[in-house]
């Protein structure tokens, strides 16, 4: 029992006054360290998510082409893909052909693109072939409406989508 009083003793005591949290120095510190944080990285955040909206903007027009290309084989017959700012619409059978209604289109048959991107083209619309393939190749331009960078994502003749700068 002595040894643990003459351990007790030698413990350091802490005084009441300065254990009950952070000092008014300490939190302005804190707020300022945290302030130059934000100041330097929110430049860097916000072109991150513009990229970022365009790439997936990209990305997903990609795959509805693809979509679009699977559904010609998967019918055997020729499916056209329309395109009007940020919507995309297949007609099978041609481009004269009845609207496709499946998953992911609204009523009148469009797919609407997330990220409020917008699509053009210079070229006619892309028809897909019962084999997958192109019959007319096709440049389609995604557009970020914030910053108006773009993407392109290509189709070529023999049905492959590809994304590029």
């Amino acid at each position: 029992m002595r040894n643990l009083k003459t351990i007790q003793g030698k413990m350091p005591r802490c005084s009441g006054a300065n254990t009950r949290g952070f000092t008014l120095v300490e939190l302005m510190v804190l707020l300022a360290v945290v302030g130059i944080l934000m100041s330097v990285s929110a430049p860097a955040f916000l072109s991150y998510w513009r990229v970022a909206a365009l790439r997936g903007g990209a990305q997903e027009l990609a795959t509805i082409l693809n979509r679009a290309r699977q559904l010609a084989i998967a019918q055997n017959t020729s499916v056209c893909v329309n395109q009007s700012t940020n919507k995309v619409q297949f007609q099978t059978g041609g481009c004269g052909g009845t609207v496709w209604l499946g998953p992911g289109t609204s009523g009148a048959g469009w797919f609407t693109l997330q990220n409020s991107v917008n699509v053009s083209s210079t070229t006619a619309n892309v028809v897909f072939n019962y084999l997958g393939g192109a019959t007319t190749a096709g440049v389609y331009t995604v557009q970020n409406p914030i910053n108006n960078s773009t993407m392109s994502v290509t189709v070529a003749l023999s049905g492959r989508v590809t994304i590029g700068p």
